[in-house]
């Protein structure tokens, strides 16, 4: 979706200044606030593109004054009451209440290492072959959803040539909506700097996206 969270080309911003010896965290309180994501996310109501949209759907000055996890865990009260294991008035209160969902599997502690070591593999069998070829010369489509999506706002409907294809991959967009999951051929595309940031851009710079195939058209 069109947010706050998709800077990419946007002015005003000021440069990004890394943080010098920066830590994991802050603070216990944002250990805290992933260990829950990891146990929310396992309970397998929904997918970690859908609850991307929620943390990219919040008010754009909430997004823009918030920390990492401040987004992540005003994110996660968003999907647990869509799905009904918490309601508006538990989080008010603070307090539980009778009625909430049930969830399908409570990830215990001993089990996260395993789980954490595991992964989360999104490769997928190919349903049919992959439409272009290390490269071909494509253009992005041109889009607005107001859904999450991968493909950022700087690079749509600009020309750009398929470097690598990296095979068949779980497509973001239908998971952030809560649909049944879909799988696209993925491919890295790189662009002229020119192409996406106009003439007065460094000729020789170039940007690589990961684009799954329904963002491609021929040129």
């Amino acid at each position: 979706m069109n947010s706050a969270h998709d800077l990419g080309g946007q002015m005003g911003f000021g440069p990004v200044v890394p943080e010098p010896n920066e830590p994991v965290f802050h603070g216990d309180w944002e250990k805290r606030v992933l260990a829950i994501n990891v146990a929310a996310g396992a309970m397998g109501a929904w997918s970690i593109d859908e609850i991307r949209h929620h943390r990219e759907s919040l008010p754009p000055a909430q997004y823009l004054s918030a920390s990492y996890y401040e987004i992540w865990l005003a994110a996660l009260d968003k999907v647990l009451v869509k799905h009904g294991f918490l309601t508006s008035a538990e989080l008010l209160s603070g307090k539980p209440a009778p009625g909430r969902r049930e969830p399908k599997r409570v990830l215990k502690g001993e089990e996260v290492p395993a789980v954490l070591r595991r992964g989360f593999p999104y490769e997928r069998e190919a349903k049919a072959p992959a439409r272009f070829a290390v490269g071909d010369t494509v253009r992005t489509i041109v889009m607005h959803p107001q859904h999450h999506t991968r493909l950022p706002r700087y690079a749509r409907g600009k020309q750009g040539v398929i470097e690598r294809v990296t095979g068949c991959h779980v497509f973001p967009d239908t998971g952030s909506q809560g649909l049944p999951e879909t799988a696209q051929w993925l491919y890295t595309v790189v662009f002229a700097g020119p192409e996406l940031w106009g003439r007065d851009a460094d000729p020789t710079s170039t940007v690589s996206i990961e684009a799954w195939e329904s963002y491609l058209e021929p040129a």
